[in-house]
């Protein structure tokens, strides 16, 4: 397709604050895909474009919880291989499947996130740490597993999913879950992405801009994630998530 200067003023601003978004409570799909859709690219280029920009935010974003020492490395590394195979095996069918049917998608993802994300006895603050207990570690690994493939699949949304699984299945904290999601969602962007590449859905020079836009977000996003927990994060996603549902009801 051919790109106008309308593809990038539309892109930029809008992987901006999808990197702000991810990098506080995950759900940055939710706005970076759409606006490579608004930009005017067929669904299965926009996901693979979204991917290479959001693999880049991410990346930033999960090192800087690293650094901080919020990643549990015994978790991680399991989580990381199980979300490898889920993304690989998502990215594969994704490509497979009409247009059509992945503008609809979103119509299951929404009511069960939102049941989830709306409940406060099960999304709060009272976690603790993560620990490399056996359950916490099938728990990593199911869900990377999972969400990876959804991840590979479609995207949007799955780092709020994966928040949503270590606080409720694990008992994590929110910046723990955080952190721990953060290396999975970025393992499952990176997989994908190669997924895609060899398949020549990328659009590079969107992309690149995009994703420079994105690991901006990230970087601010970041920092109030680590220093103010689930006060920002779970109004973020209750945002993120009714976005979802006007992009749904305008037939987008």
């Amino acid at each position: 397709m051919s790109l106008t200067p309308a593809s990038f003023l539309i892109v930029c601003p809008l992987l901006f604050l999808a990197g702000f978004v991810d990098a506080v409570g995950g759900g940055g799909g939710l706005i970076s895909l759409p606006a490579y859709l608004f930009a005017g690219l067929p669904v299965h280029q926009a996901i693979a474009t979204n991917k290479l920009s959001s693999a880049c935010g991410t990346c930033l974003s999960a090192a800087r919880f690293l650094k901080n020492g919020l990643v549990n490395l015994k978790l991680a590394v399991p989580a990381v291989a199980a979300a490898f195979a889920g993304s690989s095996l998502g990215a594969r069918l994704s490509l497979t499947v009409s247009e059509d049917v992945m503008k609809y998608v979103l119509f299951f993802v929404l009511p069960a996130a939102a049941f989830v994300v709306l409940n406060r006895r099960l999304f709060s603050e009272g976690g603790g740490e993560a620990k490399a207990d056996r359950r916490t570690v099938t728990v990593c690994i199911l869900s990377a597993l999972v969400i990876g493939a959804y991840d590979g699949f479609y995207g949007p949304g799955t780092g709020t999913f994966l928040i949503i699984a270590f606080t409720v299945l694990a008992k994590m904290s929110v910046p723990a879950a955080n952190a721990q999601a953060k290396v999975i969602n970025l393992t499952t962007n990176v997989t994908s992405l190669a997924v895609f590449l060899l398949n020549g859905q990328v659009i590079f020079l969107l992309g690149i801009a995009g994703a420079a836009c994105n690991m901006a977000g990230n970087w601010l996003g970041s920092g109030l994630a680590i220093t103010r927990g689930a006060k920002i994060v779970r109004p973020v996603i209750l945002a993120v998530l009714a976005l979802l549902l006007i992009k749904i009801l305008t037939g987008f």
